[in-house]
């Protein structure tokens, strides 16, 4: 019996093993795993045919909006641009998902749908900062606080906008770094490509010079600035003398420029200041020490008292 039965065993074992062999083997299998595949790759492609399509579709709606009579900035322009070809391809890219799990490998995406809502419900609770995030974003981009392009200072960083996204905003630094910031924690923004910014220069005048000349020669020197640099607009504005220091005064000048350029336009404007002044004869006041030695000290000590005295 035992015999008999060992031997029944192994003959199940060995059809076990026929049966599994023959079933890869088999043109049904491979033939099902071809049709999957091929599925697949049709889905893929066109799913980026389409985000192609719509991306094209989107740069040509915006070419044809700017000629029209209702026209937004350039700045707004390509923020808006860049979120909805983000938004586009999120949704396309889950839809082609979705069509594989149902197509494809035959999950039923009702119910998996179904769960993944209780699902999401329950993580919703514990992930604030997330949809944070998110409603941030939204407001960031309907207030129009800032774009791509702008010059900003958010969130203790200062650089340009590369990329705002509805759940992170991407700043470059002017010295190169990448920072991503969530929109949760844009507390409190500082645009600098909104409007006009100002340069603000102060000039020092040794006291051998007179105020008149120096401002003279000021005024010639900043009418010239507009035709050098199209960043400054209009001519600067020499207001006068500013303060009264130990050695020199100073003298401010102040010039409206695009936005962004007022630390450029400072840079420009004492730069060509400094070269003038210089070729008129007009140099830079230098600190000065005036040294008396114990006779003079007490010489003058008494011509105080004798002063009070009086």
């Amino acid at each position: 019996m035992d015999d008999t039965n060992q031997q029944n065993n192994m003959e199940e074992i060995n059809e076990q093993i026929t049966g599994f062999w023959a079933y890869l083997t088999g043109q049904e299998l491979w033939f099902t795993i071809g049709t999957g595949f091929l599925r697949v790759i049709i889905i893929l492609i066109l799913a980026l045919t389409i985000v192609r399509v719509t991306r094209s579709l989107v740069d040509r709606l915006f070419k044809k909006r700017g000629k029209g009579r209702i026209r937004i900035t350039e700045r707004r322009e390509n923020t808006l641009k860049k979120l909805i070809k983000n938004v586009i391809a999120y949704v396309v890219y889950f839809i082609a998902f979705i069509m594989i799990l149902d197509n494809v490998l035959g999950f039923n995406v009702g119910a998996l749908l179904a769960g993944a809502g209780v699902a999401g419900l329950a993580i919703g609770f514990g992930a604030q900062n997330l949809v944070r995030d998110i409603i941030s974003g939204f407001f960031i981009i309907f207030e129009d606080q800032f774009s791509v392009g702008d010059y900003v200072a958010v969130g203790g960083i200062e650089g340009t906008v590369e990329e705002i996204g509805l759940r992170t905003t991407k700043v470059l630094s002017w010295t190169g770094e990448m920072n991503i910031l969530p929109n949760g924690n844009v507390t409190q923004v500082t645009n600098y490509s909104v409007h006009n910014g100002l340069s603000i220069v102060d000039v020092n005048i040794p006291y051998e010079s007179n105020v008149n000349d120096a401002e003279r020669a000021i005024e010639k020197i900043v009418e010239e600035l507009p035709q050098k640099y199209e960043f400054i607009v209009g001519i600067p504005e020499v207001i006068g003398v500013q303060n009264l220091e130990v050695s020199h005064f100073v003298i401010r000048v102040i010039a409206d420029t695009l936005p962004g350029f007022q630390w450029a336009g400072e840079r420009n404007i004492r730069k060509e200041i400094q070269n003038e002044l210089y070729n008129a004869g007009i140099k830079i006041p230098a600190p000065r020490i005036v040294m008396y030695t114990g006779d003079e000290r007490e010489k003058l000590l008494e011509k105080k008292q004798e002063r009070e005295q009086e």
